[in-house]
């Protein structure tokens, strides 16, 4: 799912949009526009060329350039020769929706407890129209890898938590369902999964299947999605309505457990870990709304004033709606969109008219606005699952760029003794600093060792290393921050003594240094704000 697409290598299939049909005649065709081209990076694993993105959304290639210029201009995408490349900062949209739902938050906790007790992966999962989205994942380091990734959609009939959504639909909702079976009958329309397996279950064997789910108040999957893999699910019910919140599910092989092993060990253990759950649903207080975003109709009309017709305002400002969602901000009305945004109430609406024509916002009986979960489709996927040196990469080229000298990312091994380095960039000189990636060193020997190992909060400060490891080699360090503060790694940047004094580093290299350790850090917090981040 990540292999990054060339401009030679095959276009993927065309974006299926989610409510499409004829758009409302006050629905914003740039942001329909901008939208899908964030779904086609999101589905071919976050990198795309230019040239496959015209083809596979079927926009101009000027069209597609505006767009992809925008989107930059954000931060949502970067720009690495011909392709397009999702950044971190496009899962603040996915956060917006995972931050008002709050069940990621008030029950992850415990799915990673009882992944740590069942030793096997555990997941929760929400409905989407007929299919499921998962929204946390706690999973388990084997080389044979169970779990799926946070925002990935999976058909209801190929799954075990579909089997208990599926035990609360509507005729109307099983109508859409068999209607989208024999439109989409090998799951083209849900690329996280494999084709349906020959002998794949009929539409009458998946009622059979929700119809004993609904017996049990559980659900089996025996090796639905492919041949192997195993799950058993049980419902977290909300204590205000009693229906279905989202679906607790524990995965694993045929190697570890049958599925009359799942139902025999490991269910007694999930039915009271979702007991547990349903009561800190029971117990939670209601949300303190936090301050809503400030200044997006400002930024953005500034940057429609730089970047002139290369930049789609309403692209920009449509997007920044979803922004306007958190915890303590699940539903809004258009009067408070518009506030928290700065948008014109003209515009706001306009822009969720045409967000719910895309699935994205649903309007609820209170006469307010709330996010899907379909919201997770722009970007959350392929980014979920990255990892502090991914993330710190295009930043570590762009520092090396900006001031020629070799720049890495370490951080401190688990005995605490040595660092290791996790990530590099080279500068072009003939002379210059060649530690690889992985290479481990004595902490206290150097620049980044030294910061690391002066605690958990070094704000502000910078360390300085003469001549160490190796003689003639000089090197400025600065910290790397955690969403609670902390110092998890550092980053550097090394040169020959002979090229830079030490009032030059200081002078001249460290503003440089913490302004991207400030730039990794912002991607850091926005992609661990609801997933895992791994330093390594």
């Amino acid at each position: 799912m990540s292999a990054k697409t060339t401009a030679s290598a095959p276009v993927p299939a065309p974006v299926p949009t989610p409510g499409a049909g004829q758009a409302p005649a006050e629905a914003v065709a740039p942001l329909i526009r901008g939208v899908t081209v964030v779904r086609g990076l999101t589905e071919a694993g976050g990198t795309m060329s230019l040239s496959a993105l015209e083809r596979t959304t079927g926009l101009a290639r000027s069209t597609v350039d505006r767009i992809t210029a925008t989107l930059t201009r954000m931060g949502y995408v970067r720009l690495d020769g011909r392709d397009a490349v999702l950044t971190p900062r496009v899962m603040e949209l996915g956060n917006a929706y995972l931050a008002a739902l709050r069940l990621p938050a008030l029950l992850s906790g415990r799915a990673d407890r009882l992944a740590d007790e069942l030793d096997e992966s555990v997941s929760l999962a929400v409905a989407d129209r007929d299919g499921i989205r998962f929204i946390h994942q706690a999973t388990r380091r084997r080389a044979m890898s169970l779990s799926f990734r946070i925002g990935d959609l999976l058909p209801a009939e190929r799954t075990a938590p579909g089997q208990l959504f599926a035990t609360e639909w509507t005729d109307e909702e099983w109508r859409a369902w068999r209607a989208r079976r024999t439109r989409d009958p090998r799951n083209q329309d849900f690329p996280a999964l494999p084709p349906p397996p020959q002998g794949a279950g009929s539409d009458e064997d998946f009622v059979g299947r929700t119809a004993r789910a609904a017996e049990e108040n559980c659900a089996v999957d025996d090796q639905l999605i492919e041949p192997g893999l195993v799950a058993v699910s049980v419902p977290v019910r909300d204590p205000r309505t009693a229906r279905i919140a989202c679906v607790a599910n524990v995965v694993s092989h045929t190697s570890r457990h049958t599925s009359a092993d799942l139902r025999e060990t490991l269910l007694p253990r999930l039915r009271l870990a979702v007991t547990a759950m349903e009561e800190d649903l029971r117990r939670a207080p209601r949300p303190e709304p936090g301050p809503p975003p400030a200044g997006l109709a400002t930024w953005t009309g500034a940057s429609k004033q730089e970047l002139g017709r290369e930049f789609i305002e309403s692209l920009a400002r449509g997007l920044t709606v979803l922004a306007a969602f958190d915890e303590g901000r699940a539903e809004l009305t258009l009067t408070e969109v518009a506030k928290a945004t700065g948008l014109a109430r003209a515009t706001a609406r306009r822009a969720l008219i045409t967000h719910e024509h895309l699935g994205l916002v649903s309007p609820t009986p209170r006469r307010t606005f709330a996010l899907t979960p379909q919201v997770l489709s722009l970007g959350f996927p392929p980014l979920s699952r990255t990892s502090l040196p991914r993330i710190a990469a295009p930043h570590l080229a762009a520092l090396t760029d900006a001031v020629q000298e070799t720049t890495s990312l370490a951080v401190l091994t688990e005995q605490g003794d040595e660092i290791q380095y996790t990530a590099r960039a080279t500068a072009p000189h003939v002379m210059s600093v060649d530690i690889a990636v992985g290479t481990r060193l004595p902490a206290p020997s150097s620049s980044l060792g030294r910061l690391l190992l002066a605690g958990p909060t070094a704000t502000g400060a910078y360390a300085l290393a003469e001549e160490e490891p190796e003689q003639g080699v000089r090197a400025i360090a600065v910290p790397i921050h955690d969403r609670d503060g902390r110092v998890i790694a550092a980053l550097n940047a090394a040169t020959h003594v002979a090229r830079r004094t030490a009032e030059e580093c200081v002078h001249d290299i460290l503003p440089a240094l913490l302004s991207t350790a400030s730039h990794i850090e912002t991607d850091l917090h926005t992609a661990a704000r609801f997933t895992h981040v791994p330093l390594t």
